[in-house]
């Protein structure tokens, strides 16, 4: 697995595996918008990558359905839609409930401290949103995932880590296509997880993640922010990124 997820593995930095990050990280930041067309002499030219290269990057991304193969047609950016949201908000939910309950057990004072400082980050970039302040949206994204995976780090399962970091990196891509901020709710909900794990408390968090993650589905499907997305306007959306992809969270 690879960034923006935060999974373990970082394979070397073969011509076919930076290919494959970069590509990678223009889907789930939304920088490549669902439904869009994927022609390869245009991949060519933009990231500056060999036909069969590109070719064995997207085939590994369609794999993780953040792309389509269409056959003789080629490769889209993989459609979204409110029901996939929500089903694979349920998978992130799976997940992350779990973790918590053995992370919570068994994390140490260290554990204690890492979600602490992430939990500072976060909240220090939120009080600037909530401010009304410009913020890069890749950057608070970030901090959102290490607020979280700091959350269940201690689990003991690398396993579930990784599978995790996919999961996430699904849920995170609507995030970033529907440019979702819900104001102090999210960021009261983030300090009480905070105090979930200081105090060991794993069922009260499950109980606040579940508010957290369903508030976040609920707020997409009201604001119909996906509507632009529909597969009747598929191909539409940004130009092909020009000089790389953006940094990835």
């Amino acid at each position: 697995m690879t960034a923006p997820g935060g999974a373990a593995r970082q394979p070397a930095d073969t011509p076919g595996e930076a290919a494959y990050r970069r590509l990678r990280a223009d889907v789930i930041t939304g920088r490549l918008a669902p439904g869009r067309k994927l022609g390869l002499e245009a991949l060519r030219q933009a990231y500056g990558a060999g036909v069969s290269t590109l070719r064995e990057a997207l085939t590994r991304l369609a794999s993780e359905e953040l792309v389509v193969a269409e056959g003789q047609r080629g490769f889209s950016v993989a459609p979204v839609s409110p029901a996939d949201f929500a089903e694979v908000a349920d998978l992130r939910l799976l997940l992350e409930r779990h973790a918590i309950r053995h992370s919570f057990a068994a994390g140490d004072l260290d554990w204690e401290g890492r979600v602490v400082g992430a939990h500072h980050k976060l909240a220090a970039l939120e009080r600037r949103l909530l401010a009304g302040e410009a913020a890069d949206p890749v950057l608070w994204k970030r901090y959102d995932l290490e607020f979280h995976r700091a959350l269940i780090e201690a689990c003991g399962s690398a396993v579930l880590l990784e599978t995790y970091a996919a999961a996430y990196d699904r849920y995170l891509r609507y995030q970033m296509v529907a440019v979702v901020f819900r104001g102090a709710v999210a960021a009261g909900q983030h300090a009480a997880l905070l105090d979930c794990a200081l105090s060991r408390d794993a069922e009260r968090a499950c109980l606040v993640l579940e508010a957290h993650v369903g508030g976040c589905v609920e707020h997409v499907a009201l604001s119909g922010a996906l509507l632009p997305f529909a597969p009747s306007r598929a191909g539409r959306g940004i130009p092909l990124p020009a000089g790389g992809p953006t940094s990835a969270p």
